[in-house]
């Protein structure tokens, strides 16, 4: 993972002909400049300032895919600021005057941007799935924020003010994540039109025209947002829109009130069908049913500590909230850089975790009294393993946690092994990390628990750990079990440039993949250190690759294969693919395990594997060789096209079905089902096929 520095106000002007790459000491002086360097996976790192023309910026500003622009997402960019326009033409919107324009998964986080041109958008988002979080977009004259097409954007924890027709803007068949940002001062706060449906949770929207507006055909769903103080109205439905405001079993907590004319206007024929919400009925207008439901008076409304939101570690601490492993205090705050003493993360430790315990019996400690309001989560922590006390037989409860600290305790506890020391070389302090902790770091570096902020290039081990870097360690951790999906944070360490890989991979297409895998001990290569990616591969092969990182579960009964003994090497794992729907036989009741795989078989197993629907055929006319596909076959390609299974023939766009499959191409779409079940991040390469 690359990251470039920017500077508007550096010196060096010109280093398109630098001899010396640019880092933190020779930073870049545009965004410009960075943008083009850009790689999938690429942090730009920008510093205070404004990026403008007068600074040497060209608008619009296209940010490629998988690249992540990352300003201070502590105060929402209020010292980043990105300001300007320029025409970029639409294929389905013709032209626009737009300042930045976001690609497929690429990231903004914490800057501030405005475009003050007539009909200014500030974020074109056109069929793509980015991310905006943590960012103050103001002074649009025409939106902050337009969402087009098939996109599935997440926008989080955004500050939109004071834009002009809309604050945030979708339409077509746009889906995605709105959440937990304040709209203010504009026409529409939330505008959704067309055939968009997206998750709308945990906004605020006030002082605007009309809090949230819905027209066309829209079927979002809407909950735990704050919609006050409007000028017209909170929400406003139009034409066919069916908005989900919740229903007995799934109460909406949305709070409508104190807003002008109406705090909900049904513009529609049909009778809106309502539930849990917080709203007065004289205050509705047109057709609308309240389904009574009792909901708690504190679940109203958003769901965020008044000191988390914009916090680096916010998404990691609403997400343990919200699974009751952590609380915050009765005034309403996390105080997420408040320090944890050693008693407190016992108790967050004896409530997250139920393991076996380690230790027979429990040991006492002379400064912890029976009456102690933690001795029995110390008690418990102990004897899973995870903390011991000191020699002189005390535990110091109200000593303050160190970071190192924590990472032995959870290491420990989880009974993590095989530390690399290679991995330390993530840290440029790592000499700082005491003799007793070292093989801790390394491992907790290798499973992804630990996050630095604001520089995740050191370990800090001896620094008292803050309430929110334990909420990032505690979750990273429960990620390691398989109890929570990944998270991504740039603040998290990123082992993967200094573990030893195999030796045959470098510079191979497939190489993020593989090391990726490789550092979760999800592949093996073979014992001359090769992992030989592009040596086709075979059934019983894929088999034993499926069942290693997959894992799945039966869902049928065994059988036995002619041709598959018991003493084969593969068999167990030829049994466990067939049980699990990712694999069959021959009508001959063989299995032919030595066959070697074609691309089509690869995808056609996935797909059958993993539950998935049969696509619109429609979709494999993307690819240039589509009529080679079988026909048996069509569904399932579209299908794992939907689900971005598929990587692409390396050398051109063909799909390549009859060709055979190679251990680096079975690998991948290996990989992207476990993206697709949630259980690894994704990776950007420009060799999977899109949507």
């Amino acid at each position: 993972m690359q990251t470039l520095y920017v500077d508007p106000g550096s010196e060096d002007r010109d280093r398109s002909n630098a001899s010396t790459p640019p880092d933190r000491h020779r930073p870049l002086p545009t965004l410009t400049a960075a943008l083009k360097l850009a790689q999938p996976q690429t942090i730009i790192q920008l510093r205070p300032g404004t990026y403008n023309r007068a600074n040497g910026e060209t608008f619009p500003l296209i940010v490629p895919p998988g690249v992540m622009i990352i300003g201070d997402e502590r105060n929402h960019g209020q010292h980043i600021a990105i300001e300007g326009n320029g025409l970029y033409y639409s294929h389905a919107f013709q032209q626009q005057n737009v300042t930045l324009i976001l690609g497929d998964r690429a990231q903004l986080r914490g800057i501030s941007l405005s475009n003050r041109a007539p009909k200014g958008i500030g974020i074109w988002i056109e069929t793509a799935s980015p991310m905006v979080i943590n960012t103050t977009i103001t002074r649009c004259t025409l939106a902050g924020i337009a969402v087009i097409g098939n996109s599935k954007p997440q926008i989080q924890d955004n500050r939109i003010t004071h834009n002009g027709s809309a604050g945030i803007f979708l339409r077509r068949n746009a889906k995605g994540e709105l959440i937990r940002n304040y709209c203010h001062a504009t026409g529409y706060g939330i505008t959704l039109s067309d055939d968009s449906a997206p998750l709308v949770t945990d906004n605020t929207c006030t002082g605007n025209q009309v809090g949230i507006y819905l027209s066309h055909r829209v079927q979002p769903v809407l909950r735990r947002n704050r919609l006050e103080e409007n000028q017209i109205a909170g929400l406003v439905a139009k034409e066919a829109a069916r908005p989900d405001l919740g229903h007995p079993q799934d109460p909406g907590r949305n709070i409508l009130r104190g807003n002008g004319r109406y705090d909900l206007d049904n513009e529609t024929s049909h009778r809106l069908l309502i539930s849990g919400n917080d709203i007065a009925p004289q205050r509705i207008q047109g057709l609308v049913d309240l389904a009574p439901v009792e909901v708690e008076q504190g679940s109203l409304g958003p769901s965020q500590f008044r000191d988390v939101g914009g916090h680096w570690a916010a998404v990691f601490i609403e997400a343990l909230v919200e699974r009751q492993l952590l609380r915050g205090f009765p005034d309403g705050s996390f105080r997420p850089d408040g320090r944890l003493t050693r008693a407190e993360f016992a108790a967050l430790i004896a409530q997250s975790f139920d393991l076996p315990r380690q230790l027979g019996t429990r040991r006492s400690f002379r400064d912890v009294a029976a009456d102690f309001w933690g001795a029995e989560a110390i008690a418990r922590a102990q004897m899973m393993g995870f903390i011991t006390g000191y020699e002189d037989g005390t535990f110091r409860p109200q000593q303050n946690l160190t970071r190192v600290q924590a990472v032995v305790a959870l290491v420990n506890g989880l009974g993590l092994t095989g530390a690399n020391l290679a991995s330390l070389g993530a840290y440029a302090d790592r000499a700082l990390i005491p003799s007793y902790g070292t093989a801790a770091v390394a491992i907790a570096i290798e499973k992804r628990l630990m996050a630095t902020h604001p520089d995740p290039e050191n370990c800090h081990p001896q620094r008292e750990i803050t309430r929110a870097e334990v909420a990032v360690f505690l979750y990273q951790a429960l990620v390691t079990m398989g109890t929570l999906p990944p998270l991504f944070s740039p603040y998290l360490v990123n082992p993967d440039p200094y573990l030893p890989t195999f030796n045959d991979v470098r510079g191979h297409w497939s190489e993020p993949f593989l090391r990726r895998l490789s550092s979760g001990e999800l592949i093996s290569g073979f014992s001359d250190g090769t992992f030989r990616p592009d040596q086709p591969i075979n059934r019983a092969q894929y088999a034993a690759l499926l069942v290693k990182m997959l894992n799945p579960k039966p869902i049928r009964p065994a059988t036995q294969f002619f041709d598959v003994l018991p003493e084969f090497w593969g068999h167990s794992a030829i049994v466990q693919a067939y049980r699990g729907g990712f694999l069959s036989g021959f009508p001959d009741q063989t299995f032919h395990p030595d066959q070697r795989l074609q691309r089509i078989h690869l995808i056609v197993s996935l797909a059958s594997g993993l539950g998935l629907t049969p696509g619109d055929e429609a979709l494999v006319a993307q690819y240039p060789d589509a009529a080679e596909i079988p026909t048996y076959a069509r569904g399932a390609v579209a299908a794992a096209t939907l689900a971005n299974l598929i990587i692409r023939n390396p050398h051109n766009a063909n799909l390549a079905p009859k060709q055979e499959a190679t251990r680096a191409e079975a690998a991948v779409m290996l990989y992207q089902s476990l993206v697709h079940q949630g259980t690894l991040l994704p990776i950007p390469s420009p060799y999977l096929v899109g949507v």
